[in-house]
């Protein structure tokens, strides 16, 4: 019986197969847009190498490509992020099939059918959606790999700011030098310091949102 009541027919040598293969299918779906992700972090790290290659090649360049490098990786957290919505829809699937099907199988021999867990598989290829919102997506991807980038890019830039065009003396040189053209310092330094909490600030929501879809659950496994 599942939880509604109704009567659960075991699966047949042909359904077991099929969802074998449908788990094959699923796995090779994941393990592709998997490499997506790995694409646009490499895009990420290796601009910011050029900018810190550009920005340390002489005492007297500017800070700025360190600045515009940002830019850049803005557009491919933002990409990636989208990615990972996608990567995580066939991740999430991989992971229903592997906790509800394979590891009671292998475990004691049931597929526990009454558990219902099927159905929610069923409704998530008839009606497929996001599992995670843009937000929740960005927030991972920093706490998993783009956080080390923006500390390297914001140490980057301090230090430069600190050591040339010669070794900082004093505080206010600190404001004297990070301005940009017509753009005073403190305005540039506060726009860094905005662009560090933004992304610092998406990286919290999602670690909430994940701690409380966890509580939900009570489990650590499930779609999304």
């Amino acid at each position: 019986m599942d939880e509604t009541g109704a009567a659960q027919k075991p699966l047949d040598a042909a359904e077991i197969g099929a969802v074998a293969h449908l788990y094959r299918g699923e796995v090779y779906r994941s393990t592709i847009w998997r490499t997506r992700l790995d694409t646009t972090t490499n895009w990420a790290v290796v601009t910011l190498g050029i900018a810190l290659s550009i920005s340390f090649a002489a005492p007297q360049a500017s800070p700025l490509p360190l600045i515009l490098v940002g830019v850049l990786i803005f557009f491919f957290l933002w990409l990636e992020a989208r990615r990972y919505r996608y990567f995580n829809v066939w991740r999430a699937r991989c992971r229903w099939i592997e906790t509800h099907f394979y590891a009671p199988m292998l475990h004691d021999g049931d597929h526990h059918m009454d558990h219902g867990w099927q159905q929610t598989l069923a409704q998530d290829y008839m009606h497929p959606r996001y599992h995670v919102s843009l937000w929740v997506a960005l927030g991972r991807r920093i706490r998993r790999n783009y956080f080390w980038i923006l500390l390297i890019q914001s140490a980057a830039y301090v230090g430069k700011l600190v050591v040339h065009p010669e070794p900082m003396t004093d505080a206010a040189q600190i404001v004297e030098r990070a301005a940009i053209g017509p753009l005073p310092g403190q305005a540039v330094l506060a726009m860094g310091v905005a662009y560090c909490l933004l992304w610092g600030c998406a990286a919290l929501v999602s670690l909430l949102t994940d701690r409380a879809r966890v509580r939900v659950r009570g489990t650590r496994s499930g779609m999304g």
